[in-house]
């Protein structure tokens, strides 16, 4: 089992910056892909970002330039860098892992933390 744990939501002012953490712990022999979704009040979630293992990384049209996604393999972690934050970035924010452990690979998902962003 693994179990995804996200931090460092919070309220905020436009314009202002959050730094969201998503540490994996668990049966873990490899982490693949790690990626960041948002899901606004009465919206369907969106995907925002997506860092490969070897740090590729991939961006919603919505946050780029603004978002950047980064991992700490050795920490089994994946950070999400949010600047020039605007209030319709309001919603709750998930991690999402594809984690191998023992013989077969699984998506996992974190519980949310949520963002507000005031105008």
């Amino acid at each position: 089992q693994v179990q995804l744990v996200e931090s460092g939501g919070g309220l905020v002012q436009a314009g202002g910056s959050l730094r969201l953490s998503c540490v994996a712990s668990g049966i873990i022999f490899r982490i693949n892909d790690m990626g960041w979704y948002r899901q606004a009040p009465g919206q369907q979630r969106e995907w925002l970002a997506t860092i490969g293992n070897g740090g590729r990384t991939n961006y919603a049209d919505s946050v780029k330039d603004r978002f950047t996604i980064s991992r700490d393999n050795a920490k089994n972690t994946v950070y999400l860098q949010m600047n020039t934050l605007k209030p319709e970035d309001t919603g709750v924010y998930y991690c999402n892992a594809n984690v191998r452990s023992l013989a077969r690979s699984n998506d996992y998902w974190g519980q949310g933390t949520q963002v507000t962003v005031s105008s």
